[in-house]
C-alpha cells in the first residue's frame, strides 16, 4: 500500500516525554503499512536514541536516522522530509502527541478537500493554542477568509509534492521562528488550506520541568532579527494593502504588544524588558506602517502606539493597570432541560478583585491613541462601554486530563447598571448556555471523564476566560445527574473552589443512588417498580443485572418523573430464572456501566421482596470471626513453641 502519511519528530534529550508522543503514534487508526513515522535524532545524549532504535526494531513502519546536533528544529525535519515516502507530511514535537484518529481524520480531509496544508485542531496542555481558528470546520480556507496567521506551529499536515514544487523547507541552525517563516509561505503559496475543527488532532504538551524550547528565555536581538524573516514572507507574497497589513498585525499583536502588557511585562526583571522594549521599539518604528496598528482593539493599540513613540513608562503604568483586570463568571442556574443541561450565568470583568466600573458615556476610540498612560485607560475604558453592544460570552467545557475544549451552544444580552454617582457602570453579560451530553463535543458525546466550565468573554479591549464559579454556597442549583446522549451525565461543583464540573461515566457514590432504599421499591407479582436520582427526558432503556453467585441481566426502562428530578425504574423479572436466596441489584444505565443498587431482591417460593443490600463482604460474618479467632489462636501457639525452643 501506498504511504499515506510520513510523521517527521524531531529529537533531542526528551528524556521521559517521548513516550506519550510514541504510544500515540502506534495507536493510529491508520494501518501500519499506509503510515511511516520518522524519528530525526539530534544527537541526543540521553538514553532516547537506543529506546527509539529498539522501537523501530519492533516495528517495520518506525525509521530512525542518527545525526550530530544542529541546534534547533529546522534541520532534523528538513532531513525528515527528504526520507519520506508519504503522500503527505505530518510533523509532531518529540514532548507532544497525536489522538488515536488524527492522521486518518487529517488525510482524508486534506484529500477530499484537495489541500496542500492540512490544520488540524489543537489542544494546550499548559500551552496556548488557537481558540477561534477551531470554533468550526474550514475546508477552504486562506489567510483572506480565516484566521489561520493564528496558528504558525509546524503541527500540520503539508502535501509533499507542494513543498517539492515551491522548495520549501525550515530555515536551519540554531534560531527562532524558523516554523513562522515555513508555515507563512505555506498558507500564503497553497492552493488551500483545510481547517479541521471538531475533533482534537494535536495535544501541545507543557513540560512539567519547563524545558520545553519555546519556553527559555529569548535573546531579544536574535529573536526579532529572525522575526524580521517571517516578515519578509509576507511582504513578498502579498501586495501593499489591508490584507498585508492584517497578516503583519499578527506580529506585532503577538510577538510586541502583548509581551508588554500585563503581568507578562511586570514578571520580567526591569533590566530584561528594557532590553526587549528597545527591540520592540526598534522593529516596530522599522517594519510596520500605520495601517497595522489601525486594525488592533483599543488596549493593544494604545500600547502600541506608546512602543511606537518610545514611551516606556507609559508602557509599565498601563501594564500594571491592565494586571489588575480581569473576569468573573457566577453561574445563576444549572438545571436539566429536554434532555440537556441548561445553564445561565453573569459574567463581569474585574478591575483589582472588585467590580470594573466604566464612564456612562461612551465613545468610540477613534484617532490616534493618547500617549500618557492615565489618559490611555480612560480612552480604553470609553470605548468599551461604546462597543458593548458587541461584546460576547461563550461557555466551552474542557476536559481535565487532555485540554480538549468544545464550544456550547450559547445566548447572551447585555445590562448596563448604572452605579449610584450617576457617573459610572457596570457592564454585564447575561447568558445562557446548552450542554446537551449527545452532542457536546463537537456533535459527538464527550468522553468519558471529567469536564470543566469555563466562560470566554470578549468586551472591547480584551478577551479573557476564566472557570464558572464560585456558585454561592448557600444558594448552589443542584442538579442531580441525568442520562442522556448514552452518556451518566453529573453536573457538580468543585471543592472547595465552587466551580462548575461535569463528571461523564466516572461518578458511582456521587450519583446518590444510595437513597433508593429497599422500602422505596414495590415487587408486584413479577413488576419491578422504584425511584431513581436519575433525570432522563423520555422513557430511556436500561438494564438491571441481579447476582447470587451467578449474574441474571434484566431490561428495563427508567421514565421521567412529574418533578422531572427523579426518574422511575420499572422491569420485569424473570422469577422463573431465579433460585430463591438473596439477589444483588445494579444498575445499567448506559451499556457496561453497572452502579450498585443499595439493595437485593429476596426470591423464595412465596414470591420476591426488596431487602436491604448487606455491604460488600458481610454476606458470611460469622465466616470471617471464625477466621480471626483461628488466627488469634494459631498465632498464640507458635509463640508458645518459640519460647520453649528457647
Amino acid at each position: 500500500m501506498p504511504v499515506k502519511v510520513s510523521v517527521i519528530v524531531p529529537v533531542y534529550n526528551p528524556g521521559r516525554y517521548i513516550d506519550d508522543c510514541v504510544d500515540s503514534l502506534l495507536r493510529q487508526s491508520l494501518p501500519d503499512d499506509a503510515y511511516e513515522v520518522i524519528f530525526v535524532d539530534d544527537g541526543s545524549t540521553d538514553d532516547t536514541p537506543a529506546r527509539l532504535d529498539a522501537v523501530a526494531a519492533e516495528h517495520p513502519h518506525v525509521h530512525v536516522i542518527h545525526q550530530e546536533n544542529s541546534g534547533w528544529s529546522g534541520k532534523p525535519r528538513n532531513v525528515g522530509i527528504e526520507a519520506s515516502k508519504g503522500e503527505f507530511v505530518m510533523f509532531v514535537d518529540n514532548d507532544d502527541y497525536l489522538a488515536d484518529e488524527a492522521l486518518e481524520r487529517m488525510y482524508d480531509y486534506g484529500v477530499a478537500h484537495d489541500a496542500d496544508v492540512v490544520v488540524g485542531k489543537m489542544a494546550g496542555k499548559g500551552r496556548p493554542v488557537p481558540v477561534e481558528l477551531f470554533r468550526r470546520n474550514h475546508p477552504k480556507a486562506s489567510v483572506a477568509s480565516a484566521p489561520l496567521i493564528d496558528s504558525l506551529t509546524p503541527h500540520k499536515m503539508f502535501r509533499r509534492e507542494f513543498l517539492d514544487r515551491i522548495g520549501l523547507r525550515f530555515p536551519e541552525g540554531r534560531r527562532r521562528l524558523e516554523d513562522h517563516v515555513f508555515v507563512t509561505e505555506a498558507y500564503l503559496r497553497a492552493g488551500n488550506v483545510s481547517v479541521l475543527g471538531d475533533y482534537v488532532c494535536y495535544y501541545h504538551v507543557r513540560r512539567d520541568d519547563a524545558s520545553n524550547a519555546g519556553f527559555q528565555r529569548l535573546d531579544p536581538a536574535g529573536y526579532f532579527k529572525n522575526l524580521r524573516e517571517a516578515l519578509d514572507v509576507v511582504e513578498a507574497y502579498t501586495e501593499p494593502g489591508e490584507l498585508r497589513d492584517r497578516l503583519l498585525r499578527r506580529w506585532l499583536r503577538n510577538e510586541m504588544v502583548e509581551r508588554m502588557r500585563g503581568k507578562r511585562l511586570l514578571a520580567l526583571p526591569d533590566d530584561y524588558r528594557r532590553e526587549l522594549f528597545a527591540e520592540i521599539h526598534a522593529t516596530a518604528v522599522e517594519r510596520f506602517g500605520p495601517g497595522v496598528a489601525a486594525g488592533l482593539p483599543p488596549a493593544q493599540r494604545a500600547v502600541a502606539a506608546m512602543i511606537a513613540a518610545d514611551r516606556y513608562d507609559d508602557v509599565v503604568a498601563f501594564a500594571e493597570w491592565e494586571s489588575g483586570v480581569a473576569v468573573r463568571a457566577v453561574p445563576e442556574g444549572v438545571e436539566w432541560q429536554d434532555g440537556a443541561v441548561r445553564v445561565a450565568l453573569r459574567a463581569e470583568f474585574t478591575s483589582g478583585g472588585r467590580p470594573m466600573l466604566f464612564p456612562a458615556e461612551g465613545a468610540d476610540a477613534t484617532g490616534e491613541p493618547p500617549l500618557d498612560s492615565a489618559e490611555a485607560v480612560a480612552w480604553v475604558c470609553a470605548d468599551s462601554v461604546a462597543r458593548f453592544e458587541k461584546a460576547t460570552a461563550d461557555l466551552l467545557l474542557r476536559e481535565r486530563d487532555s485540554a480538549a475544549q468544545h464550544f456550547q451552544p450559547v445566548r447572551v444580552t447585555r445590562e448596563t447598571a448604572p452605579e449610584a454617582d450617576g457617573t459610572r457602570v457596570r457592564l454585564v453579560l447575561r447568558a445562557t448556555a446548552t450542554v446537551d451530553p449527545a452532542t457536546a463535543a463537537d456533535g459527538v458525546p464527550p468522553a468519558a471523564g471529567l469536564w470543566d466550565a469555563f466562560v470566554r468573554v470578549r468586551l472591547g479591549a480584551w478577551t479573557k476566560e476564566c472557570r464558572l464559579g464560585p456558585a454561592p454556597a448557600h444558594d448552589r442549583p443542584a442538579p442531580s445527574a441525568g442520562v442522556a446522549g448514552g452518556r451518566v451525565v453529573l453536573p457538580y461543583w468543585t471543592h472547595p473552589q465552587g466551580n462548575l464540573a461535569f463528571d461523564v461515566d466516572r461518578a458511582s457514590k456521587r450519583l446518590g443512588l444510595s437513597e433508593v432504599t429497599h422500602t422505596m421499591v414495590t415487587v408486584s407479582g413479577s413488576s419491578l417498580r422504584a425511584p431513581v436520582p436519575l433525570y432522563v427526558s423520555a422513557e430511556t432503556k436500561v438494564g438491571l443485572r441481579l447476582t447470587a453467585g451467578r449474574s441474571v441481566d434484566v431490561p428495563g426502562r427508567l421514565s421521567p418523573s412529574a418533578d422531572g428530578r427523579r426518574a422511575v425504574l420499572e422491569a420485569e423479572l424473570p422469577v422463573a430464572e431465579l433460585r430463591a436466596g438473596i439477589w444483588r441489584a445494579a444498575l445499567e444505565p448506559v451499556p457496561e456501566r453497572f452502579l450498585a443498587l443499595p439493595l437485593a431482591l429476596d426470591v423464595t417460593d412465596g414470591g420476591v421482596r426488596a431487602v436491604p443490600a448487606a455491604p460488600p463482604g458481610d454476606e458470611q460474618p460469622l465466616i470471617r470471626r471464625v477466621r480471626r479467632r483461628l488466627g488469634r489462636v494459631l498465632r498464640g501457639a507458635a509463640s508458645r513453641v518459640t519460647k520453649h525452643r528457647r
